[in-house]
Formats: C-alpha cells, sequence, structure tokens
C-alpha cells in the first residue's frame, strides 16, 4: 500500500509507543492524587508540559492538554469570546476548519456573536487588507488557520496578528497541520492562542493541545475538577499528553532537514501528475504551500471514482478533509476559493510524510493518469 493521507491521521512512531509504554503499565496514577502514584503521574504530565512549551517557546504554564485539534479549536474560539471583555464580533476566513467555522456558528445563534467571513484568492491565500479593514472596536476575536487541510496554503500568520495586536485583539491560529512542516514559535508568529493535534505527528488519535498566552482570558467550556488550570475540566489523558509531547519533539527535530527535501518531492509529484492527467489543475498557492500537501482537480471527473480507482492500484488519498468525508456536497474550501461546484467535486488530495518516497509517488503519478483516463473515458461512452 502506498498511502498518501497522512494530512488525515499518520501512524504511531515507534519512538512514542515506547514513550508511553511505563505510563500505561506502571505509572498509570491520576496526577490529580495526593500520593506517591499519584505525584509520580503528576511529574510525568508536567515534564510532557515542559517539551510542548519548549517546542512553541512558551512557559509551561500556558500549554493546555487537550483531545486533539477539533477540541482545541473549540476551546480557543468559545472561551476567548465567552470570555472577552470587548464586544460580540469574530472574524475568520472563509476556509477554516469546520472546528472554527462552527464554534462561529454557535456563537451566533446561542450568544448574539456577529461573524464576519473574510474571502480568500483563488490559490487560497488570505489578503491582510482585508483583515485591516474588517477589524472594528467590537472584534472579539480573529482566527485563521495557519495552513489549509485541503489544499495546503500557508498564511501570512505574522502580518495577520500584527494587525490584530495593534488594537488588543486575540488572535488565534489552527496550527494542526503546520506542526511538523512550519516553525511553531508562537512569538515569532504573534499569536494568542494556537491549536496542535498529536495524530498528524505520529502520536495516537485523541492528542492535542492549545497554547493559550496568560494575559488571554478564557472561559472553559468543559467543567468539573477543575484541571488544566480550571480551564479544561477532565482527568489528563497522561499517556496522550506524553505522546503529543514526545512527536511534537521529534517533528521539530527532524523538521529542518525533513521539509525541503519533502517539498523537493512533492514539487517532481505535481509536475508528474499534471503531465499524466491533461487537464488537470493544481490547487492552492504554488509556493505558499505545505511541505507535504499537493492537491488537485480533475475536470470531467468525480473525486470520488478517482479515489475508488487508485485504491484499486493499493494507492490511498483523500478527496479534501477528513472530517468532511461522506458529504456530497462540494468543498466550502474550494468554492471560496471561485471553483464552481462540479469542478470543486473532482478534487483530490495527496499528502506525504517524511518516509514517502520517490518511487511512491511516481507510481502515483502513473496511476492517477490512469485513473482520470479511464472515468473520462466511461463519461464519453
Amino acid at each position: 500500500m502506498i498511502y498518501l493521507d497522512n494530512a488525515a491521521t499518520t501512524p504511531v512512531r515507534r519512538e512514542v509507543l515506547e514513550a508511553i509504554w511505563p505510563v500505561l503499565t506502571t505509572g498509570f496514577g491520576n496526577p490529580s492524587s495526593h500520593h506517591q502514584v499519584g505525584e509520580a503521574a503528576a511529574a510525568a504530565l508536567a515534564d510532557a508540559r515542559a517539551t510542548v512549551a519548549a517546542v512553541l517557546g512558551c512557559r509551561p504554564a500556558e500549554v493546555l492538554f487537550t483531545s486533539g485539534g477539533t477540541e482545541s479549536d473549540n476551546l480557543a474560539v468559545k472561551g476567548i469570546a465567552l470570555a472577552a471583555p470587548r464586544g460580540r464580533h469574530l472574524i475568520v476566513s472563509a476556509i477554516e476548519h469546520e472546528a472554527v467555522l462552527e464554534s462561529c456558528d454557535y456563537l451566533r445563534r446561542f450568544h448574539g456573536f456577529a461573524v464576519t467571513l473574510l474571502p480568500v484568492d483563488a490559490q487560497g491565500l488570505f489578503d491582510p487588507a482585508e483583515l485591516a479593514r474588517a477589524l472594528t472596536p467590537a472584534t472579539t476575536l480573529v482566527s485563521v488557520q495557519y495552513a489549509n487541510n485541503e489544499v495546503g496554503t500557508v498564511q501570512p500568520i505574522r502580518d495577520l496578528s500584527a494587525l490584530t495586536g495593534a488594537q488588543g485583539v486575540p488572535f488565534h491560529t489552527d496550527a494542526v497541520q503546520a506542526a511538523g512542516w512550519l516553525p511553531l514559535s508562537v512569538a515569532g508568529l504573534g499569536v494568542d492562542a494556537l491549536s496542535i493535534s498529536g495524530h498528524k505527528l505520529g502520536a495516537p488519535q485523541g492528542t492535542g493541545a492549545l497554547f493559550l498566552r496568560r494575559r488571554v482570558p478564557i472561559e472553559p467550556v468543559q467543567h468539573g475538577g477543575g484541571q488544566e488550570r480550571g480551564n479544561r475540566s477532565g482527568t489528563e489523558n497522561l499517556a496522550g499528553a506524553v505522546a503529543l509531547a514526545t512527536a511534537l519533539r521529534l517533528a521539530e527535530t527532524e523538521r529542518e532537514s525533513n521539509a525541503p527535501r519533502v517539498a523537493d518531492l512533492r514539487d517532481a509529484f505535481i509536475a508528474a501528475v499534471l503531465a499524466a492527467a491533461p487537464g488537470a489543475r493544481l490547487t492552492g498557492h504554488p509556493l505558499q504551500r505545505l511541505p507535504g500537501t499537493a492537491s488537485f482537480v480533475f475536470p470531467g471527473t468525480s473525486g470520488e471514482a478517482v479515489l475508488l480507482e487508485l485504491e484499486g492500484h493499493g494507492i490511498v488519498c483523500s478527496s479534501g478533509s477528513a472530517c468532511a468525508a461522506g458529504s456530497d456536497e462540494p468543498s466550502p474550501t474550494l468554492t471560496a476559493m471561485g471553483l464552481p461546484a462540479e469542478v470543486a467535486q473532482t478534487a483530490v488530495r495527496f499528502t506525504l510524510s517524511s518516509s514517502t518516497t520517490g518511487a511512491e509517488l511516481s507510481e502515483t503519478a502513473r496511476a492517477v493518469g490512469l485513473a482520470v483516463a479511464t472515468i473520462r473515458g466511461l463519461g464519453r461512452r
């Protein structure tokens, strides 16, 4: 099998399994328990928090462990908005992950917030001038994805956060897809909140974290025992925290060598697919994109049909966000970028890992050409 759906999830790394085995066996204590076993668990949790903080360049107290990117996004958007001392106005880009968009819609429906969806261009890029025009004295929060989960376009986060910072508006970025590929220094990005997910990095599913700058107030959306300094109640997933910290540390250590190499493979693959499938179009920005993401539309086909043909060749990829799998609707991201619905429904996304090989990508490009020709031929008949 050739696995090219790493934006959906990644296999758990051996180093991560080795790190969590002691936690799952002998170090199983509840970090809130005031005895020897609990205190050992609390120490392991503190070590994991410090590891994540070191990668992000923040204080350990500014790291909150969650169940993944979706919860981190929900906690950031709802929590910051509900605790904000200023107005009830949210600004997000039109191509955010559903976790952000639906959190904003919840705040609109149940708490009276106004939501401004800012447009992107045909390559999925967000113009800082649009944000500057949209900011008002009532703006509560701005949330813009660091890198898009479907087309891989990387946004100018530092430019955007500089605008919000000048007006005292908190800025959140969903960095779930960026982690492992792009720098995550919160000081360099200038953000007040940042979401990451472990299963995109080689940790198990159900692991994540939220960076929350200390000066930013937040209203908990989950109540109970007051864990995570009262911001996210529930007995901590100690093994998950250790797994996330281990995977994030490894990804950051390897990033500077992996990212350029994978980007070269991606570029060669893009060229091969465009040559093998006449009429295919790359989606997303040609240069400002994640090293491991190559996404296309194949007019005259169906994205789902292309996926089935490729799976018959032992190649696994996707038609877009795994969170929207099974939907008959065209991708909101692609339609926001100006693609007609019938073209958006022909989308296929290939996402590489650091272990993807050139031979695998050459085989995939050849199979894409065959799949597209077969489907178009059936359509003509």
